[in-house]
């Protein structure tokens, strides 16, 4: 079962994830940010990992911890589900196109993290949400979760479709990516002998 759970507490948040690689795309997330909670709804469903996520955050700071920590925890439980990663895929791209907005996602569940973002925003809000969060969830994301995550804007002029395209083009990617290879059952997808 590639199932994990992880709680997070700190003095700005209080946080509880639990991924299910094998899932359906079933969602239920609840963060007091209504965008990221959309967004989140998105990943969960395009990459077909259930993804329940709890938290509570110092919102009346900002939502900035939130999403960071959000990211934070959700990484480190795929890395708990994907275990030593033995006859996974391991890599995963897509080009995601929704609406204006086209958006390639290429990544490695390489166990060394790296962010590639080239997603520029023609806005700094998408209602109160700060569009700069974007960046901030996917490079917790990659750190937390030893992902080689590379995130390219093709073209767009709105933001909230911008966004939008770039959560379901990386949970196409990661579905790609966690899914279980036929012709690899058993075997690590290294040449080192470990990931």
């Amino acid at each position: 079962m590639r199932i994990a759970e992880i709680t997070r507490a700190t003095a700005e948040t209080k946080l509880a994830v639990t991924v299910n690689l094998d899932g359906t795309g079933r969602y239920d997330v609840k963060t007091g940010v209504g965008f990221f909670d959309h967004m989140m709804d998105q990943l969960a469903r395009h990459s077909l990992i259930d993804i329940t996520l709890k938290a509570e955050g110092d919102l009346h700071v900002d939502d900035h911890h939130t999403v960071e920590d959000a990211g934070i925890a959700l990484g480190q439980a795929l890395t708990r589900a994907l275990g030593d990663k033995t006859g996974i895929r391991r890599y995963g791209h897509f080009n995601l196109a929704m609406d204006d907005a086209q958006v390639a996602c290429a990544l490695d569940l390489s166990a060394r993290p790296f962010l590639v973002w080239n997603l520029p925003f023609p806005t700094a809000k998408i209602g109160s949400f700060d569009t700069e969060l974007v960046r901030e969830f996917f490079q917790a994301l990659a750190t937390h979760g030893g992902i080689t995550l590379h995130v390219d804007l093709i073209h767009g002029v709105n933001s909230h479709h911008i966004a939008e395209a770039a959560f379901k083009a990386v949970a196409r990617a990661l579905r790609m990516a966690v899914e279980p290879d036929p012709r690899m059952a058993g075997v690590l997808p290294s040449t080192k002998g470990a990931l």
